[in-house]
């Protein structure tokens, strides 16, 4: 995290921002020196810039929703003072020293802001804060081509770095301009709308311009198109217009749609491109009977007394953490690096969950060693801060193995999955379904059984062939027979 204290004379480096329930580990990351960058400057009283820190290892640029502090609030440790949208959730930033907040540099809903970009300025003397009126990001060392407003404005005329329109028309249209943020602003029919919002209107098929945003400078935040309902309109209009719709639909229709890219997709698209591209991976399909884990399933669920309630997939974390265990292999990491592969000692799960903003793993942490009630309530839970964007980096960052199910779309017999980097092994989980299987001891030599296709990816630089077969082996065999789960 790039904080530092510029005095007339010297520098000192000062860290004041953390991430609310961030790991050790990530703390050390982004307190490194190549974070900082040093300067002095010699018409400001003492103060200290803080600059937008990488809040997990994927992290090259980040949006900030909203200053919970203005200019002149006294901080204190271990308050909020912004919320910042990553590429992969919003979060809290605690602030970890006493002062004043000075200067903002960066206002709310700004997007993109690179990684060490000066964002903020606070003094420990509130008599400095009218200092720092003027005080540009030029004077915190910030080379970027962004300036601020001239004095007395309460507001930029124009965001920064903001998105183009949502939904680009590709055939050109003329439409009234949007209303600005501010009254000295130029006309644009730009739609200012926060990426999670972008997605959701997509997805739901609503026209952001029919949205009324509510957030800073009238931005349009994820709850604006959650709360959005459809104006009403009159029969008689629908069915007047009927006509000339189906007669100038092709005509007036665009010839595509323009989708900006995410963070988040772009994050996932730059992490499983690089898995594709360097990891050498193998497929191992199997077959597998759960007839007598639908039965341990319903049996178990029939006696829960409301306190949980089972699924397949829980159960299949469990087992899955239990055969990688026995093949530890399956549960490794290939650091280069390091110039190791590392073998973890405990499971530690990553599931796959699909949100309105793209795919995110978060884990289960020590599932092999958790009973399938706090499985099954700790994949609830995280799956639905998943969804809501309120997970935290812990919660979603690092992993030994993931499993990946569409057995719920009972169109996806089989299917393969993409290796999760570092990790080794990723299990692709198909439907379940009715299969004909031999039976000597049936009078028509066979018997429909429950069955669905696991199918692994393995990275070869950490498991060979023999030891994935190995792993499917192990996994097929605790499935078919439950019961070693408690073993």
């Amino acid at each position: 995290m790039s904080a530092f204290l510029s005095r007339s004379a010297t520098t000192v480096l000062r860290p004041v921002l953390r991430l609310r329930g961030a790991s050790a580990a990530l703390n050390r990351t982004s307190l490194s020196l190549s974070n900082y960058r040093f300067y002095a400057a010699t018409s400001f009283p003492e103060h200290t810039v803080i600059n937008m820190p990488a809040l997990s290892p994927t992290m090259t640029e980040g949006s900030l929703v909203k200053w919970h502090k203005q200019v002149g609030d006294k901080l204190e440790p271990g308050e909020s003072i912004a919320e910042v949208e990553t590429d992969k959730a919003s979060m809290d930033f605690e602030f970890q020293e006493d002062g004043y907040l000075a200067k903002i540099l960066v206002p709310d809903g700004t997007e993109n802001i690179p990684v060490n970009k000066p964002i903020a300025v606070y003094v420990e003397n509130k008599d400095d804060v009218a200092a720092f009126e003027n005080f540009t990001p030029a004077d915190a060392g910030d080379s970027g081509e962004a300036q601020p407003a001239p004095a007395g404005e309460s507001k930029p005329t124009e965001k920064p770095q903001q998105a183009d329109q949502t939904v680009k028309e590709g055939a050109s249209s003329s439409s009234a301009a949007a209303s600005t943020s501010t009254s000295t602003a130029a006309p644009t029919d730009r739609i200012f709308a926060s990426p999670l919002a972008k997605t959701i209107a997509l997805e739901k098929g609503i026209p952001l311009k029919e949205i009324k945003g509510t957030g800073p400078h009238g931005r349009i935040t994820a709850k604006d198109v959650d709360s959005y309902k459809p104006p009403a309109r009159e029969a008689s209009s629908a069915t007047t217009s009927t006509t000339a719709t189906a007669t100038g639909a092709s005509a007036s229709a665009p010839a595509f749609t323009d989708i900006p890219l995410t963070n988040m997709r772009k994050v996932i698209s730059k992490r499983l491109s690089s898995s594709k591209q360097t990891a050498p991976d193998y497929i191992v399909s199997s077959t597998i009977s759960v007839s007598k884990l639908l039965k341990l399933r319903k049996s178990l669920n029939s006696n829960a007394n409301g306190e949980y309630k089972l699924t397949i997939n829980d159960l299949l974390v469990k087992a899955i953490s239990k055969a990688a265990l026995r093949v530890p292999e399956a549960n490794s990491s290939y650091l280069e690096e390091e110039g190791v592969i590392r073998q973890f000692n405990q499971v530690d799960m990553s599931i796959a969950v699909s949100t309105p903003t793209g795919l995110i793993t978060p884990i289960v942490k020590n599932s092999d060693s958790k009973g399938l009630k706090s499985i099954s309530n700790e994949i609830k839970e995280l799956g639905k801060k998943a969804k809501e964007n309120k997970l935290k980096p812990e919660e979603f960052q690092g992993g030994t193995i993931t499993i990946s199910n569409l057995g719920m779309n009972n169109a996806v017999s089989m299917f393969t999955s993409i290796l999760n980097p570092p990790q080794s092994v990723i299990l692709a989980v198909g439907t379940i379904e009715k299969r004909a299987v031999p039976d000597k001891a049936n009078e028509l030599g066979f018997v429909f059984d429950d069955v669905m296709t696991i199918t692994g990816t393995f990275d070869h630089r950490t498991i060979d062939g023999a030891k994935g077969g190995d792993f499917m082996r192990e996994l097929k065999k605790i499935v078919e027979n439950p019961l070693e789960m408690l073993l």
